[in-house]
């Protein structure tokens, strides 16, 4: 099978010759990744991997991101280091524990109390993306799938909080605050545009949208599911069906306990669940498999909440094995880190699990096998490409 098939394949719950693969890291460890294979190392390695592929080809990955380039106007930066997005929002790098976060500074949409204050503000277009390049990119990447998006596409609750703050966002959902639900829709329309001229751009050749939500916290969802059927359900829906519409599906993020949450997630078209956040509350991969596998398909799962930190070798390869025969039986699973690889894991610990899906792969070991097609072995932390 070639990476492209395999991801097809998962994602139709059809049996792939192994599960496919995928990364996500922060940009500590795609920096270390990137001088580890004697790739060029980026002053600002942002963005860490949508548009950025080099690292997922020499981890041997199945989907390559791609993102129709940003043309429009400058983006104002700060003597604090900040650097002002599309929405309005200034972020500015802060030193934690282990690397740094890029922190909201201020929050433009904090004071708003009518909507006519929010219909004056200069919100994004469309316009200022250069679709044109979209199929040029598309055929960097013959063989492997593609997608387009990103963790922030619609984003209607920490895209929003961002700029009004999560405590008022909180509060906007509790009281349905109209100016909460207008930013909701600017949100959802600027990314219904966006997101269908690239696809529109690509003339069928992306075959995954990201996009994202955090719905859950640690213990359990942050709202209900009659606060989801009433807020958010019809914008997902009509998000989802656009990206079929082009012959697409959809793998929403998600971090947090959102178990409560994916009866509604699958009634409204989602094809794939990303994150599957395993310490969270009633997030066990294997029991998500046995209650909704058959619906829904699971895209992460290898635990970087402190496992991925701590883990052995040899428990890395059990468990990456594991995953890969009982939740990748059938299809429905793209085995992946359940969040941004985080910059305290020990970069071995990022090899070995990026190698036993190699290994898988080339049929050196494991208990499905040898996988199909040809392939090349490679030592951990050479993992080539099929």
């Amino acid at each position: 099978m070639t990476p492209r098939d395999r991801v097809l394949a998962a994602l139709a719950h059809v049996q792939p010759d192994r599960a496919p693969c995928d990364y996500y890291a922060t940009p500590e460890i795609h920096g270390r990744l990137l001088a580890h294979f004697g790739l060029a190392v980026r002053a600002d390695p942002k963005p860490f991997f949508f548009g950025d592929n080099t690292v997922a080809e020499r981890l041997g990955t199945d989907i390559r991101y791609i993102r129709a380039p940003y043309v429009g106007p400058p983006m104002p930066t700060f003597d604090d280091g900040s650097v002002m997005n599309v929405w309005g929002v200034r972020r500015r790098p802060m030193a934690n524990e282990y690397g740094e976060y890029a922190e909201p500074v201020g929050a433009p949409y904090a004071a708003w109390t009518t909507v006519q204050q929010a219909e004056a503000f200069p919100w994004p277009d469309p316009d200022w993306y250069d679709y044109d390049a979209v199929p040029a990119l598309c055929r960097r990447y013959p063989d492997c799938a593609i997608a387009a998006g990103d963790f922030h596409v619609q984003d209607f609750i920490n895209g929003v909080a961002f700029g009004r703050g999560v405590e008022q966002v909180l509060l906007d959902i509790g009281e349905e605050n109209p100016v909460y639900l207008y930013l909701v829709q600017k949100r959802h329309d600027f990314y219904l545009r966006h997101v269908e001229r690239i696809l529109d751009a690509a003339r069928g050749r992306i075959d995954l949208v990201l996009c994202g939500d955090d719905f859950g916290s640690q213990r359990g969802p942050l709202l209900s599911p009659a606060t989801f059927d009433r807020l958010f359900a019809a914008k997902k829906k009509e998000f989802f069906d656009m990206v079929h519409g082009f012959g697409a599906k959809v793998t929403h993020h998600c971090c947090g306990s959102c178990r409560a949450l994916i009866p509604r997630f699958i009634e409204c078209g989602m094809d794939s669940l990303q994150a599957v956040q395993v310490q969270a509350a009633g997030m066990d991969p294997y029991e998500l498999k046995r209650n909704f596998g058959a619906e829904i398909a699971l895209h992460g799962a290898v635990d970087v909440q402190g496992w991925l930190q701590k883990a052995t070798v040899v428990e890395i390869r059990e468990e990456v094995n594991r995953l890969i025969d009982e939740v990748g039986r059938d299809g429905g699973f793209i085995i992946a880190p359940s969040h941004h690889i985080q910059p305290d894991t020990p970069l071995e610990n990022v090899l070995v699990f990026y190698d036993t899906v190699g290994r898988r792969r080339a049929g050196a070991a494991g208990p499905a096998g040898p996988a199909a097609g040809p392939h090349r072995t490679a030592p951990i932390g050479q993992t080539s490409e099929t």
